[in-house]
């Protein structure tokens, strides 16, 4: 694991999606807000109205034709739904020509050899150094700007290439590298950890309510304590388990709460549960391999 820092200028490069969704557009623009040229960015989908808002909204350049924008780029973000990535990555091969091209692949549960499957079966080793593949897994709060992403190379990443990938992701979070096989784990924590956080909101509310508050003034209590505790793990940098303790007095309010936690085995749960999510994201991959 790597921790990384956007240092690597995009100076003109030039950025093209292949799919208009949620997650494109977040990248799209936090590269935007981060003052990085918007017409140089290139989006293709199937749908001219999805294209039209985003060019209008991001002043970006659009094309419903993958291989026209894909052939302009000097990377190539792959941002489509499982279950196309076959036909997508069939259509793009002939854009693999002489020119280089960064390889960035946020779709989930497609490995990094699925890609080079597809790209590498017609070109030799010195061909394929010219695209080089990196696969990552963000999470939604990147929608927002907020996210985390994790983020693996195959062997063709030079410096250079992943000081690139850096510098784009961090439009939309932080990023850390890790080794591919890692992955299922990132996903089972950073990638279903924000459903983790829904289901403690909710759970909190609930409680509230039945305690007997008005349901809007318990989302808000508990939204807002969800906010300062991260806060204070920032602010004081210490550990949650050293706050946790420092709050629980004994024989208090906290403790009684913790308590139940303890006997109801809620952390033993929480990563069974992570276990879970991490078992089915390698089964996911393994379904998607081709």
């Amino acid at each position: 694991m790597n921790k990384l820092e956007p240092d690597q200028p995009l100076q003109d490069k030039v950025i093209t999606f292949i799919g208009a969704g949620n997650m494109a557009a977040a990248l799209a623009e936090g590269l935007i807000n981060k003052g990085f040229e918007s017409q140089q960015l290139f989006m293709s989908d199937p749908s001219d109205e999805r294209l039209t808002t985003l060019k209008k909204s991001l002043n970006i350049n659009t094309n419903n034709r993958n291989r026209r924008v894909a052939e302009k780029a000097d990377v190539i973000v792959l941002a489509v739904k499982p279950q196309i990535m076959p036909a997508i990555l069939d259509e793009l091969k002939p854009v693999l020509k002489d020119s280089k091209k960064v390889i960035i692949s946020i779709a989930a549960g497609i490995p990094i050899c699925t890609i080079e499957n597809f790209f590498y079966a017609s070109l030799d080793k010195k061909a394929q150094k010219n695209f080089p593949v990196i696969r990552v897994m963000p999470n939604t709060p990147s929608l927002v700007l907020r996210g985390m992403s994790g983020m693996s190379l195959n062997k063709n990443v030079s410096k250079e290439d992943c000081g690139i990938a850096v510098k784009i992701l961090a439009a939309m979070g932080k990023v850390i590298q890790f080794e591919e096989k890692a992955l299922d784990a990132v996903t089972a924590l950073s990638g279903s950890g924000p459903a983790y956080v829904f289901y403690l909101i909710e759970s909190m509310v609930k409680g509230g309510v039945k305690l007997g508050l008005d349901p809007k003034d318990a989302f808000t209590l508990t939204l807002s304590t969800l906010k300062g505790a991260v806060a204070l793990i920032e602010e004081l940098k210490e550990s949650p388990e050293v706050l946790r303790q420092k709050v629980t007095s004994p024989g208090g309010t906290t403790e009684a709460a913790i308590k139940v936690f303890e006997e109801k085995k809620v952390k033993d749960s929480i990563v069974e549960a992570m276990t879970a999510a991490s078992t089915r994201s390698k089964e996911l991959v393994n379904e998607d391999v081709m």
